[in-house]
């Protein structure tokens, strides 16, 4: 009997490194064991891409159906699992579809239920530079919002172009696209933008070196024909529980009509990307703000309804001077954000899924932005008349909340004529500053994996 033995301390270096990889571990030179990064994870990694050499019908129910090794296997059930986050479990994440797949016609558009949703307006020639839309819709996609808070996008413009962005586009849930112009205001009652949670003007166009101001025209003319449109009043008005069973829309989401559209165009949330600064005294007809006046002392900046290019210089200043201030810009634009996500992307992998386990799941435990009304709900005895203070400390000791700033109409009373419904932001008020029942509080909510105790309609940004 001893021949088996010597053979069997005889095996080649690379059979004991390979029986070593297959057991999950990795030997280094000092004959210790290396359980980081070369240890469990690479050999986890690398098995559970591997298929099993048995056949689902003569596996047994208590193996998993999957080629990877028993001992990982009770950590949870791939059988029962869908991929439904991306691989780091930052965001939300679905199996590539065909761009073909998405696009709705006119008809299809009007015929399909939108309500608080996203439009963005595109203006693009099939050549424009590509302005990388995945940015846009992926903090939309954080995986910090459950599946059925997610707004569903709808991209108006020239599908040659989207067809060239799709490659980011085709892994990220609740996206259509309308071959159309955004100029066209039958294209824009199809996919009812007084009904959008959020209108978004952008233009992809290189901008002509003739004259400058010329930049900006196309989404400013967009701006101003969506202000100057009128609705029928009666659209929106449907009641229908979001319980029944034949509840759901021709894109396969919940029908929930939760607030009546906007009559007049003026009243749709509309955000407008401007190139040159000084066009942003076009964009009210009814500003009265001088034509030299700061781009951010305006009333469409402090209002939310222009965005230029130069805030990102500011964004980059602020950043250098005081780093943490990043990890806020972090949390209010990208959604979050992780060192393997960003290598991921800088590679130009893309998203890719994974399976929800217990350390990507955990990703989904961080802070969002919210908007609270105090008109109603748990907080609305702020509104009569008490401080900025207590509200504060009443909504972080309560509920964990931490606000951050006001939108307060510009018009406190709405009974005269020329009175208006638009609002402004009031960024870290004074404690002692006096707090009105229209005023919405802007807060960074914690992540709740239960139903949360403000409804939808209360924490939508």
């Amino acid at each position: 009997m001893p021949i088996p033995i010597v053979k069997k301390n005889m095996m080649s270096k690379e059979e004991n490194g390979a029986k070593n990889m297959m057991n999950g571990r990795v030997k280094v030179p000092n004959n210790t064991v290396d359980d980081t990064y070369g240890g469990y994870h690479l050999s986890y990694e690398v098995k559970k891409l591997m298929p099993t050499n048995k056949s689902t019908a003569q596996q047994k129910p208590s193996k998993l159906e999957v080629g990877i090794a028993d001992d990982q296997a009770k950590d949870f059930d791939f059988a029962k699992t869908e991929m439904k986050y991306d691989s780091t479990g930052m965001f939300h994440w679905t199996p590539a579809r065909s761009i073909e797949d998405c696009i709705l016609d006119r008809n299809q558009a009007a015929m399909t239920v939108l309500n608080g949703h996203v439009v963005v307006c595109l203006f693009a020639d099939p050549d424009s530079p590509l302005i990388g839309l995945r940015n846009l819709v992926m903090p939309l996609r954080a995986s910090n919002f459950h599946y059925h808070e997610l707004k569903h996008v709808v991209i108006v413009g020239a599908v040659d172009y989207i067809r060239r962005e799709w490659k980011t586009l085709q892994n990220l849930p609740k996206i259509s696209v309308l071959n159309g112009s955004p100029l066209s205001r039958a294209d824009l009652r199809a996919v009812n933008v007084n009904l959008c949670d959020m209108c978004v003007i952008l233009s992809a166009k290189v901008p002509s070196n003739d004259d400058p101001t010329l930049a900006d025209k196309e989404a400013i003319l967009a701006s101003l024909n969506i202000k100057a449109m009128t609705f029928d009043d009666t659209i929106g008005v449907l009641n229908q529980s979001s319980n029944a069973p034949d509840a759901m829309s021709p894109l396969g989401s919940p029908i929930v009509l939760h607030r009546k559209g906007s009559v007049y165009g003026s009243n749709v949330p509309m955000i407008t990307e401007l190139v040159n600064d000084s066009n942003v005294q076009f964009l009210d007809q009814d500003d009265d703000d001088d034509p030299d006046t700061e781009l951010y002392l305006t009333q469409p900046f402090a209002c939310g309804t222009a965005f230029a290019v130069s805030v990102l210089d500011s964004l980059m200043s602020t950043t250098y001077f005081n780093q943490n201030a990043l990890t806020l810009i972090r949390s209010l634009i990208t959604g979050g954000a992780t060192p393997e996500l960003e290598i991921i992307l800088a590679e130009g992998a893309g998203l890719r899924g994974g399976y929800s386990t217990p350390d990507t799941l955990s990703h989904r435990d961080r802070c969002r932005v919210g908007q609270i009304s105090l008109s109603d709900g748990p907080l609305a005895t702020f509104g009569e008349g008490r401080k900025y203070q207590d509200l504060f400390v009443a909504s972080l000791r309560n509920y964990g909340m931490l606000c951050i700033g006001l939108y307060r109409l510009r018009d406190a009373a709405l009974t005269t004529v020329d009175a208006t419904s638009k609002r402004y932001v009031i960024t870290n008020p004074p404690f002692d500053f006096g707090l009105l029942p229209t005023d919405q509080v802007y807060v960074l909510l914690p992540f709740e994996r239960k139903q949360s105790r403000f409804s939808f309609s209360e924490t939508e940004v």
